[in-house]
């Protein structure tokens, strides 16, 4: 059976040889090692293990959709941008005229670390953003179907795209930072409602137009922890995130393809929510206490219906000694791909972040594939 064949049996609910094995965003993403300085897989311990994921691992390749004629009405006139470099460090400052006010952003890359620092967010208070509210709203245009089909092609049979795609409740919560956030979602409901309106209306055609065109694929949608406990009380997950991210489910599944929700941490409080969506996949499932439920448990409420894809944490992968993490794994691969359940992929909660590669770290990722290669339920 191919890696692709497994993939999307897996997702089929359909039986399979062997549990798959993804490592996520290590063959999830292109990784060239031509990228800038910022990117720490240029480094070369990072070389075997990108090898690895792509020669042993079942591939779930994460393709952001690129936009034809889209229109910013005006939109890009008030935006200014300006980058400069300290040290190690990169700073990007972005500043929009709104209307009555000046919104201002700060972020920061460093060579060392593989993620974007937000030093300053957008959006501050209930003034800022009623004057966010009264931009211009862009429309994205025609989604470039060729191009996600040739970056299908190029994976050949060593696994399936995966769209990406981020929900209104990701868009607007990320404009905050996370205390302002959860203090405007729990005491201006309207005002919060008004900016998820803002984004669906941008969004919901969006995925619409691009599960028509490029059906019966996966996605992963992103936003849903934002709206999970302990941010927010699972009454507004269902308002916040359910009244504006089901209409993509069931956009994605209308056309036959796949819908992937990623949501970190506690789910005790939201799984039935989610199963109510009719969602086919949830990732990254984390183990307590990162989250609040064992894979069993999981597997009860939303497994028949639902691809479980994670149960593993990047901070074991990193710091277990071998014969712990292989314990884990095996409990996920036990509890995962006990019956009753549509599938499972093992699957990390995150990649590594640092610049350096361990030679630990690189024995548990082959641990993973190891287990799930010798993994029956005989």
């Amino acid at each position: 059976m191919t890696r692709r064949e497994r993939l999307t049996r897996t997702f089929q609910g359909k039986p399979v040889d062997r549990p798959a094995v993804s490592f996520y965003e290590i063959g999830g993403w292109k990784m060239d090692p031509a990228d800038d300085e910022f990117t720490v897989w240029n480094d070369p311990s990072w070389r075997p293990l990108i090898e690895l994921a792509h020669t042993e691992t079942d591939i779930i390749r994460l393709v952001g959709v690129r936009w034809l004629d889209a229109q910013d009405n005006g939109l890009r006139e008030l935006i200014a941008t300006e980058t400069r470099r300290e040290g190690k460090s990169e700073f990007t400052q972005t500043t929009i005229k709104a209307p009555g006010r000046i919104l201002t952003s700060l972020t920061r890359r460093d060579t060392d670390i593989q993620t974007t620092w937000t030093l300053e967010h957008l959006l501050k208070d209930t003034a800022d953003a009623e004057a966010y509210l009264q931009l211009p709203e862009p429309t994205m245009g025609r989604p470039d179907v060729p191009d996600l089909l040739t970056q299908e092609v190029e994976l050949g049979d060593s696994g399936i795209a995966s769209v990406e795609f981020a929900d209104p409740l990701c868009a607007a919560a990320d404009l905050f930072s996370m205390e302002n956030y959860t203090v405007i979602a729990l005491t201006e409901p309207r005002l919060f409602h008004q900016l998820l309106e803002r984004f669906a209306r941008m969004m919901h055609p969006a995925c619409a137009l691009v599960a028509e065109g490029f059906p019966g694929r996966l996605w992963r949608i992103c936003g849903s922890e934002y709206a999970s406990e302990p941010y927010l009380p699972p009454r507004l997950y269902r308002e916040y995130l359910v009244g504006y991210t089901a209409p993509m489910v069931r956009a994605i599944r209308k056309h036959g393809g796949f819908a992937r929700i990623h949501s970190h941490g506690r789910l005790r409080g939201i799984l039935a929510a989610l199963a109510g969506m009719e969602i086919d996949g949830l990732d990254p499932l984390e183990p307590p206490p990162q989250g609040d439920m064992t894979l069993a448990e999981i597997k009860q409420v939303i497994g028949p219906t639902t691809v479980l894809m994670g149960n593993i944490e990047v901070s074991d992968i990193e710091n277990l000694a071998a014969p712990e993490f292989e314990r884990k794994v095996e409990t996920a691969l036990r509890e995962g791909t006990a019956a009753g359940g549509r599938g499972f992929i093992l699957h990390p909660s995150a990649s590594p972040y640092g610049r350096t590669i361990t030679a630990q770290t690189m024995i548990n990722y082959r641990t993973m594939i190891r287990c799930a290669r010798d993994w029956s339920n005989g």
